[in-house]
């Protein structure tokens, strides 16, 4: 118990130590993750730039004993629909047995000296559940140059539920290491989640 509210508490202090609206933050995952002990997570922010102005988003991810959270926040100029400034929050929650995938791409530096253990210069944390995919469409066609008849359309669709790059240089070693962690607990987890469904 002592380490649920040890984890509980590391979310809270990490989501203020973002600095980004962490009141509006905080209560937007707070209230997606309800009752539930807090097994492990990851807040993570980004700056973007567009044409003159400075934007950012911090997505949290929160892992439970039977969920996946995901939490995603933007800051928005004002607009033709508010005079000032806002943002923008929301929250999906999913079951651990949806997510189909969980997938960890590592850069690493000089890999001849790679030791075990060694932290990668960047990682790309990919999660797919099924809720959003993605269609690219071309025109079929068939080995004959003279064919002039029409064959419809061929695709491929991708999950693309949720991709998050980290990198040292850009997020300090300490958010790299923390991804690699909620990585390892959510593969864990869905595997876990998947056995017991099976039985």
């Amino acid at each position: 118990m002592a380490k649920t509210s040890t984890t509980t508490q590391g979310l809270r202090t990490a989501i203020e130590r973002s600095g980004y609206y962490p009141a509006l933050v905080g209560e937007a995952v707070e209230a997606a993750v309800g009752g539930e002990p807090v097994s492990s997570y990851l807040v993570h922010q980004e700056t973007t730039f567009d044409s003159n102005e400075v934007r950012r988003h911090v997505t949290v991810l929160v892992l439970t004993g039977t969920r996946f959270i995901v939490s995603h926040t933007d800051e928005q100029p004002a607009d033709g629909t508010s005079p000032s400034p806002y943002a923008t929050t929301s929250t999906e929650s999913v079951s651990l047995e949806r997510i189909s995938s969980v997938v960890l791409s590592r850069v690493v530096a000089d890999p001849e000296s790679y030791t075990p253990g060694a932290l990668p210069r960047e990682v790309v944390l990919t999660i797919g559940w099924g809720a959003v995919a993605r269609i690219d469409m071309e025109p079929a066609t068939c080995a004959d140059p003279n064919c002039e008849a029409d064959h419809g359309y061929t695709g491929t669709s991708t999950a693309d539920d949720l991709s998050l790059r980290v990198s040292e240089a850009g997020d300090g070693p300490e958010t790299v290491r923390q991804t690699l962690a909620f990585a390892q607990s959510l593969s864990e987890a869905t595997v876990a989640a998947r056995t017991r469904s099976s039985r």
